[in-house]
């Protein structure tokens, strides 16, 4: 096989969480360009029907959607019952689905606050990997990338997000974990850690902090969603078989300081 054949996707099923916009969105997109099956799964099913319906559109590929809170387990397991049955299996997955709920000095953080940030950036990841990984083993094969952060490794400024920082850690190492565990079975398990990305969240703040967080950057400025697409595809498709256990930084040079 080629090296470009091996990045292609095409009769692989795939399902992304938090697909209805920012990063999750742009990549399952590309993933759509680069032959997949998509589920395209968001909390609210609106963002989650129009996403799958634009990336039908500009690709011709088959899509799908589904509404679900994946911190909650009844849900997690209707999602997963719903992709197989419009699927029949699952070949791939990226665990995107997170959130950052607060910017609080740690003495101050709500206890409502870090519950939430616990259950989906880390319970919620945990669940998806387990229901994917009852679907991958015994077939033997299939890749799990999960949604981590360069805050995994580095400490953010100005704002303070220590449970953000923690969740996203627990990612990192539970993903290590996890590849230890079911390479065995042939079944991949890897983490994506971003830098300070240009999505709806990000826009939301101020200039002033978006423009400090530039002047951390070695690049100088914010990645665009897309620009995690082409590290997605090569975690979810044959380009990285024996890749497993790993956690790629993509942040623009801001952790060498």
């Amino acid at each position: 096989m080629g090296i470009l054949d091996r990045f292609k996707m095409d009769g692989k099923k795939v399902y992304v969480t938090g697909a209805g916009r920012g990063i999750g969105k742009a990549c399952a997109i590309a993933l759509c360009e680069a032959g997949a099956e998509v589920a395209f799964i968001a909390q609210h099913d609106d963002s989650a029907e129009a996403a799958a319906a634009e990336a039908a559109q500009k690709t011709g590929a088959r899509t799908v959607w589904y509404g679900a809170d994946i911190s909650k387990p009844d849900e997690v397991e209707a999602m997963f019952g719903f992709v197989l049955k419009e699927f029949g299996t699952i070949d791939a997955c990226f665990n995107n689905a997170g959130v950052c709920n607060a910017m609080e000095p740690a003495e101050d953080m709500p206890y409502e606050a870090l519950q939430e940030i616990i259950q989906i950036n880390l319970v919620g990841t945990y669940l998806c990997c387990q229901k994917a990984a009852k679907v991958m083993i015994p077939k033997g094969k299939g890749s799990i990338l999960n949604m981590a952060s360069m805050s995994a490794h580095i400490v953010n400024v100005p704002q303070k997000t220590s449970h953000y920082a923690m969740t996203k850690a627990g990612v990192v190492t539970m993903s290590k974990n996890l590849a230890a565990e079911w390479a065995p079975y042939g079944v991949r398990v890897n983490a994506l850690s971003p830098g300070y990305t240009m999505t709806e969240l990000a826009a939301s703040f101020s200039q002033e902090l978006i423009d400090q967080w530039k002047g951390l950057i070695p690049m100088g400025r914010l990645e665009d969603p897309d620009e995690l697409a082409g590290t997605v595809l090569y975690f979810l498709s044959d380009a990285s078989t024996y890749t497993t256990g790993a956690d790629v930084v993509v942040d623009g040079g801001y952790s060498l300081w």
